[in-house]
This record gives structure tokens, C-alpha cells and sequence, in this order.
């Protein structure tokens, strides 16, 4: 008599104990596909002011394209080379966005490596915070100056003329600089590109100068005006290359958001599906026992 009446009132227990247990992963998991559905709808909103500002971006990229190839010519025409001891200086081109894959790590890489290869002194100036956190990493001592607020819209050749007078004005001693930006290639491909720019003294040391008849002064001034342009150029690029990679970040991050919440839900139900067979089992175990 006294085991038969204690059956019930265990399985009673049992049954709170599993409900409860039962509740509280539900409401977990509740909680995470809230979560999980809001960063979704976020990653998707992320996506379509990315895919609007790709095209902005390609146009502007398409103009200085055609600025940046007649920089690249004089120096080609000229058949310019850098001279001997001269001081160089890596000018990393990029912005202080993120949520965009690998794009900013890249150009980092990039610097790194022609530093390596080309056994020039190591001076770097940064376009952009991203870049910047990724070179202070290895090469904190080699930072000679850095510029923020970019990315924010597509770049304009004002920003870039400023840039450069800081850059002219600053008391970083350069004759050659190589800007390093991620050139545009297609809507999932990009890559770290480097561009020289030499000085006015390689310039006109160049065996096809004499064809140029330009004074001091005068090449002074069209010097100091293609490394406004080679580094407008770069801005450019980097900006079209970077809202392009945006948005196939966020693309691929709102479909793993589809299939988080995939796959929660079947948990959800599979678990709740559970609980209600264990409820049923209790009370069926505890009716028997009666």
C-alpha cells in the first residue's frame, strides 16, 4: 500500500522537474532565434545600401581610372626609374569601415611584403583606422602619420589634395612613394595593388623627359599633382572594392543567419515535441499507477 502510493507522487515530481527543464531550453532557444532573426534583418538592410552604393562607387572608379592611367603614363613614356638613396615611403590606402571581409588586412599584407622585398627605410602612412590597427601590429615605430573619417562616402580629389598638402607639409622626408590600394578586379574579386610615384629629380633624370619641355617650378607642381592623383586613384578603388566586399559579406552573413534559424527551429520543435511527450508519458505512468 505505502509503495503504491508513493509511485504517484514521484512520478509527479519527475514531471515538474523535466517540465521545468523543458521550459527553461525552450525559452533559450526562443531567445537565440530573436536574436538570430533581428541580426539577420540587419545583415540584409546592411546588404541593400551596400548594392546601392556599388554602382556610385563604379562610376566614380571608372573616372579616376582614367586619371590614374595618365599619371601611369608619363613615368612609362619616360621610362622613369627611382634614383639611388633615395628616401621611400608606403602610402596604405584604405578606410575606417569594417563588416567587409579580409579587405583592409590585405593591403596591410601587401605593405609588409614589398617593405621585405624592396629593402627600402621603412616609412608608412596610413589612409584609414583599419589599415592603421592592422600595421601597428608589426610595424607600430614605422607609422609616420595617419588620416581618419574616410570610407564614409566616395572619395573626392579635394580629399585626396588635402591629404597629400598634409602629407607634403608634415616633415616626412620622401622622394618615392608607393601607394598601395585594393584595385577593383570584379564584384567578388579584389586586388592589393602597389603604384609608384617618383620624385620630380627621377623624373627629369628620365631618358624620355627631354620630350616634356617643362620648367622647375612647373615640374615641382605636376609632381606634387600626381601624388594627389595616383593617391585619389587609390581611394577610389579601394572605396568601389570595399563596398563591393561589403556586400557579399553581408550577403553570405544573412544566409547563415537563414540557416542558424534553420536549424534552431528544428531544435525548437524537436525539443518542445519532447517535452509534451515526456508530459504525456507522466500522466499516463502517474493514471496507471492510480
Amino acid at each position: 500500500m505505502f509503495a503504491t502510493r508513493v509511485q504517484p507522487v514521484t512520478s509527479v515530481l519527475s514531471a515538474a522537474a523535466n517540465q521545468t527543464r523543458n521550459m527553461g531550453t525552450l525559452r533559450e532557444i526562443q531567445l537565440r532565434l530573436n536574436s538570430i532573426k533581428n541580426i539577420g534583418k540587419i545583415t540584409k538592410s546592411m546588404k541593400m545600401i551596400a548594392s546601392t552604393k556599388v554602382a556610385k562607387a563604379q562610376r566614380a572608379m571608372e573616372s579616376a581610372r582614367v586619371y590614374g592611367a595618365s599619371s601611369s603614363s608619363i613615368y612609362k613614356n619616360a621610362n622613369t626609374t627611382p634614383l639611388e638613396n633615395e628616401d621611400q615611403v608606403y602610402i596604405v590606402s584604405s578606410s575606417d569601415r569594417g563588416l567587409c571581409g579580409g579587405i583592409h588586412s590585405s593591403v596591410a599584407k601587401a605593405t609588409r611584403k614589398l617593405m621585405i622585398a624592396d629593402g627600402f627605410s621603412s616609412q608608412v602612412i596610413v589612409l584609414g583606422d583599419k589599415a592603421k590597427n592592422q600595421m601597428s601590429r608589426s610595424n607600430r615605430g614605422d607609422i609616420q602619420l595617419s588620416f581618419n573619417q574616410i570610407g564614409k562616402a566616395v572619395p573626392t580629389f579635394a580629399e585626396a589634395s588635402a591629404a597629400t598638402d598634409t602629407i607634403l607639409n608634415s616633415g616626412v622626408k620622401f622622394s618615392t612613394a608607393t601607394i598601395v590600394y585594393n584595385k577593383f578586379q570584379s564584384a567578388i574579386a579584389y586586388e592589393a595593388t602597389p603604384v609608384r610615384n617618383y620624385s620630380s629629380d627621377a623624373l627629369k633624370a628620365s631618358e624620355g623627359f627631354a620630350a616634356y619641355e617643362l620648367d622647375d617650378d612647373v615640374l615641382q607642381n605636376y609632381s606634387d599633382f600626381l601624388l594627389a592623383n595616383n593617391i585619389y586613384w587609390g581611394l577610389v578603388e579601394g572605396h568601389a572594392s570595399e563596398m563591393s566586399a561589403k556586400r557579399t559579406a553581408m550577403e553570405n552573413a544573412t544566409k547563415n543567419a537563414g540557416d542558424l534559424v534553420d536549424r534552431l527551429t528544428m531544435t525548437y520543435n524537436r525539443t518542445r515535441q519532447a517535452a509534451i511527450t515526456s508530459e504525456l508519458v507522466d500522466i499516463i505512468t502517474g493514471a496507471s499507477a492510480l
